[in-house]
């Protein structure tokens, strides 16, 4: 039976089945360290217990998930070579060294101040930790930094030559291919999603606890963070995207076609359709529940502006567009509920109830993961939308892939499933029981065993190199 799959559909599903695994991770990751720096610098600036308590609880989850998120990581690395080796021989010279600076300047970073982060706040002093946890928190963004540069390098292709022997090599400016035309929209809408994910985890542990107790002051502070995160991020976001969108349909109009379900063009304003079953055998949407002349106006800023559609597009060079269509749909869903909540929040704190609401509070519980849905919706609408292509116009997908036999990537994506949902659901289940516990006065960090420093040469130090323990921590401690 695995001999009469296709290769390379497999070698997609494969790929898109880890990166989407891996994509949950730095989404959380991202925002997190910023909200860890955030933290703590409150923490120094006011001196209130609660923020400290708060920064040792999120600190632990956090050193899970970049953990995660390391590991996750590098798989897709590896698949470059294994499944993807023309597409690595054709476009290497381009996104080789931006891949190889942001292994050379974010994982440095994260990896250089990750340990003082961890276990360093009663050996380095408090301005020097603070220090470190910042710069993990810009090693997140720079390693944003450069993988988005090269995703929107595949979607928008610059500043390259063609080699003779096929090869995408770099032109006179390598800035003509970091800041591709759609490289600081992507970043900007990628980021503040990540920022975003993490304040409804924030505020969806935070409602939790306040479902138990309303009094809880940590529960408090955390609820009350990330609904000011959801009432400031939240429209700020939808225009980002809008802008995002307007630079989509310049560059890949065939992409926003698919994402607005146009098969047909409209020369005198297109509809926006908000619901339907597109149809790409009879190009159609069925069941269509439109506004009149509306898409027109969100992608024009004209009633009645003309738009093309898909009938422009020849046939092999269309995107799926139900995938499309609906992934979209539950992005631009998930971003309204964000903003609704949001809005929500200011009025119950506009009437003193933020903390007494609790339809809001259960309402923020449910979109807990909501952030996580919606980067993925995102992620599915950029990608599925590039096909047929993986550098949009120049090298298609069905060309890039290794010479490979079906029953080989079968195998290899049938245990990537199990060991993924094995580890990483370990490990998301570890996760969801430290947020399950309330954050406490005194709450411990990162726990380790080794009060000094790690001995690999059997020799035992005397006590002027191994000063033991902080003396104002009590014996058997394992606060970091």
């Amino acid at each position: 039976m695995l001999q009469d799959l296709d290769a390379i559909l497999l070698a997609r599903i494969q790929f898109a089945f880890t990166v989407s695994f891996h994509f949950f991770f730095p989404a959380f990751s991202i925002g997190l360290a910023s909200y860890l720096a955030v933290l703590e610098g409150l923490w120094l600036k006011t001196g209130e217990q609660r923020y400290h308590d708060l920064f040792k609880y999120w600190l632990k989850i956090f050193a899970v998930t970049f953990a995660m998120g390391v590991v996750s990581g590098i798989v897709l690395s590896y698949q470059f070579g294994t499944n993807w080796a023309v597409f690595s021989d054709r476009a290497g010279p381009v996104i080789g060294p931006l891949m190889a600076y942001e292994v050379l300047t974010a994982f440095f970073l994260e990896a250089g101040f990750l340990g003082v982060m961890l276990f360093g706040m009663e050996k380095v002093g408090r301005k020097l930790h603070f220090a470190a946890t910042c710069m993990v928190a810009l090693g997140t963004f720079v390693s944003a930094f450069w993988i988005l540069s090269v995703n929107s390098w595949m979607q928008t292709p610059t500043g390259f030559v063609m080699g003779a022997n096929g090869q995408f090599l770099p032109g006179e400016s390598w800035w003509d291919i970091v800041f591709n035309p759609s490289f600081p929209y992507r970043l900007v809408h990628t980021v503040i999603a990540a920022y975003l994910t993490t304040a409804f985890v924030v505020g969806g542990v935070g409602a939790w606890h306040l479902l138990k107790d309303r009094t809880n002051p940590h529960a408090r502070t955390m609820f009350s963070m990330a609904m000011w995160m959801a009432a400031i991020v939240a429209p700020v976001q939808i225009l980002a995207g809008d802008l995002h969108g307007l630079n989509t349909l310049e560059h890949q109009p065939a992409k926003v076609m698919a994402m607005e379900g146009h098969f047909e063009s409209h020369p005198d304003g297109a509809p926006l359709i908000l619901f339907g079953i597109p149809d790409s055998e009879e190009e159609t949407v069925h069941y269509a529940v439109e506004i009149p002349k509306a898409s027109s106006l969100i992608l024009k800023h004209d009633l009645n502006a003309p738009l093309a559609g898909l009938d422009t597009v020849p046939e092999e060079d269309r995107p799926p567009v139900g995938v499309v269509f609906w992934s979209f749909r539950v992005m631009v869903g998930i971003g309204l509920a964000m903003l609704g909540i949001g809005l929500w929040s200011l009025v119950a704190r506009a009437r003193r109830k933020l903390y007494d609401w609790r339809w809001l509070h259960r309402a923020a519980l449910v979109m807990g993961p909501s952030g996580f849905a919606a980067v993925l919706a995102g992620w599915i609408t950029t990608e599925v939308g590039r096909q047929p292509w993986t550098i949009y116009g120049l090298l298609r997908t069905a060309d890039s892939a290794s010479p490979l036999d079906a029953p080989a990537v079968a195998t290899s994506l049938v245990a990537f499933i199990v060991v993924y949902f094995a580890v990483f659901g370990a490990g998301t289940w570890y996760i969801l029981k430290l947020m399950s516990k309330s954050p406490k006065p005194g709450e411990r960090g990162v726990k380790h065993d080794e009060p000094g420093p790690i001995r690999t040469s059997g020799i035992t130090p005397g006590p002027t190199q191994n000063p033991g323990r902080p003396e104002h921590l009590p014996k058997g401690s394992d606060e970091a």
